[in-house]
């Protein structure tokens, strides 16, 4: 150990003893019991050193360092006094099984709460519904207070310790959080990271003129530095508005503003704006949250000469702010949103930064797969892409809120013979309806004439062709749409690590093209992918169920309902390690997953046609001569090629 590392330990231990009495008034105020004050000081006695570390690295150059940091140490002790019981518990449940998310009994659905469900009082009536379904993780769209009119879908919050007053209460939340945990389903919400809404009282108190709170943006009194930092920025938004930085009349000052005008970036260089942050996050976590989403994490930290994205400060601010959810609220996963190339989107993962992270490059590429028939490029990707540490995840998606980018790698496509430029092009062409042939209906979001650039807008039914064979009135392109629907759902429940349903998937619903009507969303095409839930469709189902009338949205929430039931009745598809197999045919993906003496093997056809792979493959890779197909109940046996037909999904168990 050196000098510095055992100064900065000093350091630590000596503000830790110092405030030892400041402690035991924060135990004392709040009746925390002797075994509670234990749990905490262990967690300390684990986390301090590291933290403290870091916290030294952002901020030791400032006079009131020291003040700072008992400033963040008594927020977590505050907040672990605070937390309530069932709240702990759970705490010391997950700190015994640090992998309790990897189960393969974990599967989650997303929504707006407004669009399914009215408000929070009505979601709890639906809890059911999401166990009928086997969802036992639930991601809602924001739902704090955000500024009226557009709001970018949420994520422009005026407060976040008050629910949007059309959706209910904070204690609305609890209860929700408190009845899904009963059902044994974790709750996951959205934590805006990186910026408010200009009507957060910090912005209101900024445009005030109080100067404290001035600095806890990034404001300019002319265009000098914004200039210097736009000849290294990229533009979010480019067809809203040019530029990253918004003039404010009021304030005659320049206000950094990565997406929307209204959007304004926090400073985390300002220590004080950490620690209103770490305060929010601990009141967010403490009413029953199990995973926080953090979103736009790749933006936090600004440096001038650099494109202000994924800076490794930004990762060490997350780990900061890990190591203080491990102190006060050890349960709490983080959910890394950072929808940037594919080499950065791996490093914010890590049982030290965010536990779970969203997939773009498998969802982008399964979409790529089923345009071209084709799994080269997928496989390509999967080869060196997929693997994480132990005790992390990836949330696998077809369709979320938000719009499809094609965010493979132009190594990865140079490698196979694939123009990326002229690639993205074509996916853009195919997912828009605009190529010959194309089954996929959906539409621009961000299109830039310019460049070139565009990304797709679309429900995940309409992208896969049920609107095109709903309108034609086909049956036979009805029949290929519910395939490649359910193939990619087999494919993401059984590749490794969490699957997440957009919900509305689960019956095929189509784009939304009422969004125009409202001024607040005519202009972000992402509506179309939003629709409102039809509980009519529920009606339907039994319906079906009770006199064996068929249609195609029970069809498909029969199918994908089964699909979950049958990952979490196995085993192999726990965790997150995956082996691929060449399958020696390149529309169809082949890969094995193994846990704790479990097998099961998943070859997915991308194509319409009829394949087949090589018996002696399947043997080779799952390591026997007789399989049974736990979707379908058909044997196969490797002395003879396995046929697959159009976007069939198998899932072998070796018999």
């Amino acid at each position: 150990m050196t000098a510095t590392q055992e100064d900065i330990h000093f350091q630590a231990d000596l503000t830790r003893k110092r405030l030892q009495l400041r402690l035991n008034e924060v135990w004392l105020a709040a009746g925390t019991s002797e075994a509670k004050q234990r749990d905490f000081a262990a967690r300390l006695q684990e986390h301090w050193r590291p933290l403290f570390a870091l916290l030294l690295r952002f901020y030791g150059s400032r006079y009131d360092f020291f003040y700072f940091a008992e400033k963040v140490l008594l927020a977590a002790a505050r907040a672990w006094a605070e937390r309530p019981d069932d709240l702990c518990e759970l705490d010391r449940h997950r700190i015994n099984q640090p992998g309790w998310f990897t189960s393969e009994k974990v599967v989650g659905g997303a929504l707006y709460v407004d669009l399914f469900s009215e408000n929070l009082s009505k979601l709890r009536e639906h809890v059911g519904y999401f166990k009928r379904l086997g969802l036992t993780y639930l991601h809602l769209m924001p739902l704090f207070a955000v500024r009226p009119g557009d709001n970018d879908g949420g994520y422009a919050i005026s407060n976040y310790r008050s629910v949007d007053p059309q959706l209910g209460t904070i204690d609305d939340l609890r209860l929700l959080a408190r009845d899904l945990r009963g059902s044994g389903i974790s709750l996951v919400l959205d934590f805006v990271f990186n910026h408010t809404s200009d009507d957060h009282e910090w912005a209101q108190r900024a445009q005030a003129g109080e100067r404290e709170y001035q600095e806890f943006y990034y404001l300019f009194s002319d265009r000098t530095e914004p200039d210097k930092y736009e000849k290294t920025l990229r533009e979010i938004f480019p067809t809203v508005r040019r530029g990253n930085f918004t003039w404010h009349d009021g304030m005659h000052k320049w206000v950094w503003t990565t997406f929307n005008s209204f959007q304004w970036d926090l400073n985390y260089g300002n220590p004080a704006v950490f620690c209103a942050m770490l305060e929010e996050m601990f009141f967010i976590a403490n009413t029953g949250m199990d995973v926080l989403r953090l979103d736009a994490i790749a933006f936090i930290w600004k440096q001038m000469g650099t494109s202000c994205e994924n800076l490794p400060q930004a990762h060490m601010l997350v780990q900061a702010f890990n190591h203080l959810a491990r102190i006060a609220t050890p349960g709490l996963l983080f959910k890394s949103e950072a929808i940037v190339h594919p080499d950065e989107v791996v490093k914010y993962i890590g049982p030290d930064e965010c536990q779970i992270s969203y997939n773009p490059t498998l969802m982008a590429l399964l979409w790529e797969s089923l345009a071209t028939r084709k799994t080269t490029l997928l496989f390509q990707a999967l080869k060196h892409r997929h693997a994480l540490p132990e005790n992390t995840a990836w949330v696998n998606y077809l369709r979320c809120h938000d719009d499809i980018g094609w965010t493979f790698d132009d190594q990865d496509a140079l490698a196979v013979g694939i123009k990326p430029f002229d690639h993205r092009q074509f996916l853009n062409a195919f997912y828009t309806g605009q190529f010959p042939g194309s089954f996929a209906r959906g539409v621009p979001f961000q299109e830039n004439d310019a460049t070139g650039d565009m990304r797709i807008s679309g429900t995940m039914a309409s992208l896969a062709g049920l609107e095109q064979a709903i309108n034609e009135n086909d049956e036979e392109k009805k029949d290929l749409a519910i395939r490649r629907m359910m193939l990619l759902h087999g494919v993401i429940l059984s590749i490794g690590g969490i699957p997440l349903l957009y919900l509305g998937e689960e019956w095929g619903m189509l784009n939304d093209y009422e969004f125009v009507k409202d001024p607040a969303k005519a202009g972000d095409t992402r509506w179309i992918h939003r629709p409102k839930m039809k509980w009519e469709f529920l009606e339907e189902l039994d319906d079906h169920i009770a006199t064996g009338n068929g249609s195609i949205r029970s069809r498909i929430f029969e199918s994908t309902k089964r699909l979950i039931s049958l990952r979490q009745s196995s085993p192999a598809l726990a965790g997150q390690t995956m082996d691929l197999f060449n399958t020696d045919n390149e529309h169809v993906l082949g890969y094995v997953r193994i846990r704790e003496g479990h097998r099961l093997v998943v070859l997915a056809n991308f194509s319409e046609q009829l394949q087949a792979v090589d018996g002696n493959r399947l043997r080779t890779a799952g390591l026997g001569r007789f399989f049974r197909d736990v979707i379908s109940g058909q044997p196969h046996q490797t002395s003879d090629p396995v046929p697959l037909e159009p976007y069939q999904l198998l899932w072998l168990n070796r018999e």
